[in-house]
């Protein structure tokens, strides 16, 4: 079985999320979802708009995803690739390089975001309504 890990805070979940969890899951036959715990964001001086076991439970709801874990930390990633024999780990493009370190334990794939939507999209879209 092919495992495929992939990392985020889905928040104000929109179809990009679907897009890149329906890709991820493309690439094996298993895929792990690591959310954002609401402690991790508050060291990322982030702040979700849902808390993080409701962002939990949405990703659990989407047919593409198998397992969902809380990262805690910046530096759990190769614990995690290890600890949950993780073949792929899949991030989105805008990240490009910056977990290339993990290629020592398994493949790195960074794929294309959705045009024209994010979650900072969203939430400035809403500010300017306001």
């Amino acid at each position: 079985m092919k495992k495929v890990i992939t990392y985020g805070t889905f928040d104000l979940f929109h179809v990009g999320h679907l897009n890149i969890l329906k890709r991820a899951k493309e690439l094996g036959d298993y895929l792990i979802v690591a959310v954002s715990s609401d402690a991790f964001n508050a060291i990322k001086g982030k702040k979700a708009y849902h808390k993080d076991v409701d962002r939990k439970a949405i990703l659990e709801a989407i047919r593409y995803v198998d397992e969902v874990i809380f990262e805690e930390s910046w530096d759990q990633k190769i614990k995690d690739v290890q600890e949950h024999d993780v073949d792929v780990f899949v991030m989105g493009d805008d990240w490009k390089g910056q977990f290339d370190f993990l290629k020592d334990y398994c493949e790195v794939v960074y794929l294309p975001r959705t045009e024209g939507i994010s979650t900072t999209k969203i939430k400035d879209d809403l500010k300017d309504k306001m």
